[in-house]
């Protein structure tokens, strides 16, 4: 029987013709040789951000995290950024790049979110790109992707090169080089996107099996008939490359006709990935490409596997750690060298020839029906899906009517309007005032006054949510009113908000009747129309909004009252100098006055406020006036600032109205002078609402867990007798217990914290913790801690930094420390997570603990403190025997 590590041998030489060609005096990177594997990831997430606030709000759905692009991080992109390998007790070997092995594409809006969520893996990303670049022959890992996710078959041919053109350009900002290869939404093809591609440089493309119709050997001069071969029914060889010649390019040489190559993944391995159990480990995942390797005699072959990005990690947990050991050891165990796209096919030209079906994608049976019919891919039992074309119908036409907008109106301010949105890109990247004034001088037709160069940018961001409205999502699923066909009548509703600003054209009303022809299934909804109503509407945000949360959230913004109101002080005070300066989201708020007063338990601000838009850059002054009622009770009111005098006696009237001491009678005057309207607590923006409610009941809560936290001591002999006797304690103590050791557990971490940051002994406190965490375990308490989870994560890495590359203490001291806070982690059994401090100690003890050790031991020399850093990696789960037994 043959051994795993002695099939490769025999598999490589079946390969090759032994008479031509020994494999073994190829180098398989540079010259085409045995088989090749390439893995390729498309790793993507829609778009979720407000488009008013360009900043993605909470997801409930998503708990605990704040957001789907949070959990899924944690869960997949940081997994393989750094990829764990452990041995048989769980310990790190080795933590690997996965990005660094496999083909992968990330969506330009996921990049863009990853670049401001966590550059740590952005940057891995990056450099993995570039080594694997360096690794092979100047061809690394990333290729593009259309930038939004959009089905290109569905587009219209100005939206298809913008697609195309933003995710080139999104891709060189950040790869620093131009793509080979780009993924299409879902795969969806016909032919012409394969025009735009091919226009636009794109050299390869990446298709399921299912898309081709006929392939044959290329015609030469030998055989100019070579005979075609149908394969619509999935039996196209996907081991090799083939080129695609455009159909209107049929009458003229081979060497003059344009073309694309593709590569199509293999679709049963591709499928076993992302439904079956054989990506949860590396050696049946290695088996199961083993089996597609053809024993043909041909000198290569590429076996290649695609499937969504976040099977790894988030779909099937751990299985990042099944690719890293798969690329680095189980692969070259078999003889495979580990590839992209662009390096096979610099290593092996197409010889093939083949001619797609007219209309395909990867996830839909009917062409691409599935964006656009009720054709039955992604339906739920008992619901229909025939909302989808009216969406389609109804989105088109709007399109369609922005782009009548765009031109009459981009015309007055851009010389070449469609390139100006094709470039636009550029500010999307970079929204600094320096690059924006930059992209207006070179395309404005003429110098662009203030109020124009809002216009400008108000048509150019119209256009970008006319492209963001067309992501794939929206109809990817069963039901209209799910976040994502919500979130792109979001992005249809803004757009026709900018075209009534520039243009004074109102749409929504065409659109709603379209939109009327969409049923839900929801009765409540009814149709796409009321799904608008009800959950797009209440979504805009005008600048009144920004300007009330700006002023309810300036009465916690540590403002000190005036102890009297005074004519003299106010002369002082209107002045154009900004007091504060914040940014709310994608405005910047600079208050230009602002006086609070306090009354009892009331209290009362009034002040003057100017907004920018930091992507339009439309501003506008606001005059606001808050009360604060006391607990969750506030009155806010918003109006245009009209000027000085105006603004000096509105709030002489408000101050004076305070003095009576009556909240009604203050209210009524706000209302003579604001008119009805007002807003409270619930108008806030989500973020700041909820820590605006955890400030509000900080001191309740604090009163309660004192009463618990008595109760429990008094109490404490009794349950500890309930737990001694094995009897099931009641309730009502048990639960005074849970929370006051959880109130004691956070205070103290509290003040750990704070020891630490003033550099200070912190013995006493990790000795309490102990303590709490051993009556914690006799009670049996199980604690719900997250901040307190966040914040011992946060200073395990802290002290861990501080040990390896800034020790300005006693080392003995800091390790012990450090060891005590490792353990008292454990003991208290908050579910920390040492992962980041493991890959900052993993680092530093391949880049500096070991190359020590080796000289430790040449020189034999002291070796204590070597020895301790290992023990350290020991309690951070890091595989360190080898060389602890070295150093004896």
């Amino acid at each position: 029987m043959t051994s795993r590590h002695e099939l490769p041998t025999a598999v490589g030489a079946n390969l090759i013709d032994n008479e031509k060609t020994d494999p073994r005096n190829l180098d398989p990177l540079k010259t085409a040789a045995g088989v090749y594997v390439t893995v390729h990831g498309h790793f993507y997430q829609p778009p979720r951000e407000n488009p008013y606030l360009n900043a993605i709000e909470r997801q409930p759905g998503a708990a605990p995290f704040h957001d789907w692009n949070e959990r899924i991080h944690h869960e997949c992109y940081r997994p393989n950024a750094f990829a764990r390998i452990l041995n048989e007790h769980g310990e790190v070997v080795g933590i690997e790049n996965n990005f660094e092995y496999m083909s992968f594409n990330i969506g330009p809006t996921l990049m863009s979110w990853l670049q401001n969520y966590d550059i740590d893996v952005y940057q891995r990303i990056i450099e993995a790109d570039r080594k694997s670049s360096q690794r092979l022959n100047g061809h690394g890992n990333a290729i593009a992707q259309v930038y939004n996710h959009i089905i290109m078959p569905l587009a219209s041919e100005r939206d298809k090169l913008t697609q195309i053109r933003w995710g080139k350009a999104d891709f060189r900002s950040r790869f620093g080089r131009d793509p080979e290869g780009m993924w299409l939404a879902e795969a969806a093809v016909d032919y012409p996107t394969l025009e735009a591609l091919i226009n636009e440089g794109i050299r390869f493309i990446i298709l399921a099996p299912s898309q081709a119709e006929r392939c044959r050997l290329i015609p030469t001069f030998d055989d100019p008939e070579s005979e075609w071969h149908e394969v619509g029914g999935n039996q196209i060889d996907p081991t090799r490359p083939y080129r695609c010649y455009l159909p209107q390019d049929s009458e003229t040489n081979n060497s003059q006709r344009r073309y694309i190559d593709i590569f199509f993944y293999d679709g049963p391995i591709s499928r076993d990935m992302g439904f079956s159990d054989v990506v949860y480990n590396s050696n049946h995942f290695a088996g199961r490409i083993g089996a597609a390797v053809r024993g043909d005699r041909r000198q290569s072959q590429v076996i290649s596997v695609a499937t969504d990005g976040e099977t790894f990690g988030h779909h099937k947990k751990g299985t990042e750690k099944t690719l890293a050991y798969a690329f680095t050891q189980e692969f070259p165990n078999w003889g495979w060298t580990v590839t992209n796209f662009a390096h096979y096919l610099s290593l092996n030209t197409s010889k093939w020839e083949v001619e797609l079906k007219p209309v395909t994608a990867w996830s839909c049976a009917h062409g691409v029906d599935r964006w656009q019919d009720d054709c039955g891919c992604g339906g739920a039992p008992g619901w229909h899906l025939k909302w989808r074309r009216p969406l389609r119908d109804s989105l088109n036409w709007l399109r369609d009517r922005l782009v009548e907008v765009y031109e009459e109106q981009g015309s007055k301010y851009f010389r070449d309007a469609w390139r100006a949105r094709d470039e636009y890109i550029e500010v999307v990247l970079d929204r600094s005032p320096s690059n924006i004034s930059s992209f207006l001088n070179r395309h404005q037709k003429h110098k662009l006054q203030a109020s124009e160069q809002v216009d400008a940018l108000r048509l150019l961001e119209m256009q970008r949510h006319s492209l963001l409205m067309f992501t794939s999502c929206g109809w990817f699923f069963e039901e209209l009113s799910r976040p994502e066909g919500t979130q792109i009548l979001r992005y249809a509703a803004r757009a026709m908000e900018l075209a009534a600003e520039v243009a004074g054209v109102q749409l929504e009303k065409g659109f709603l009747e379209l939109l009327e022809q969409a049923p839900s299934n929801i009765d409540s909804f009814g149709n796409g129309a009321e799904v608008y109503r009800q959950l797009v509407l209440p979504s805009q945000i005008s600048f009144k909004q920004v300007a009330a949360h700006y002023a309810i959230t300036s009465l916690f913004s540590g403002h000190q009252p005036v102890e009297k109101w005074s004519g003299l002080a106010e002369k002082n005070d209107v002045q154009n100098s900004t007091l504060h300066h914040k940014q709310i989201h994608c405005y910047t708020a600079d208050e230009l006055d602002h006086q609070l007063q306090r009354l009892g338990s009331i209290t009362l601000a009034v002040g003057h406020l100017k907004l920018v838009s930091e992507v339009t850059w439309e501003s506008q002054q606001m005059t606001f006036a808050v009360l604060h009622l006391g607990g969750w009770d506030f009155h806010c009111c918003i109006q245009p600032f009209e000027g000085k005098r105006s603004y000096t006696q509105l709030k002489e009237k408000l101050l004076n109205a305070l003095q009576h001491g009556s909240a009604a009678h203050t209210i009524l005057v706000m209302t003579q002078l604001f008119g009805e309207e007002s807003f409270n607590l619930q108008n806030l923006f989500a973020e700041e609402r909820h820590r605006l409610m955890r400030l509000l009941t900080q001191e309740t809560l604090a009163r309660v867990d004192q009463l618990y936290t008595q109760t429990y001591r008094d109490n404490y002999g009794v349950l500890m007798a309930f737990h001694r006797d094995g009897l099931q304690a009641p309730k009502e103590l048990q639960v005074a217990a849970e929370i006051a050791l959880e109130y004691r557990c956070m205070n103290t971490l509290r003040a750990l914290e704070q020891d630490i940051d003033e550099a200070q002994l912190s013995w006493n406190h990790l000795v309490e913790l102990e303590a709490i965490a051993n009556e914690a375990k006799h009670l049996r308490c199980n604690f719900n801690l997250p901040e307190g989870k966040q914040l011992l994560e946060r200073l395990s890495l802290r002290l861990l930094w501080q040990l390896l590359y800034d020790a300005n203490g006693s080392f003995e001291f800091q390790i012990q420390r450090l060891e005590r806070l490792i353990e008292v982690e454990q003991y208290l059994n908050l579910g920390i997570s040492l992962e980041r401090s493991q890959e900052l100690y993993f680092n530093c003890l391949q880049a500096r603990i070991l190359p020590k050790t080796v000289a430790q031991l040449l020189n034999d020399s002291d070796k204590n403190q070597l020895r301790q850093l290992l023990k350290l990696g020991q309690k951070l789960k890091v595989e360190v025997s080898y060389w602890l037994n070295k150093l004896g």
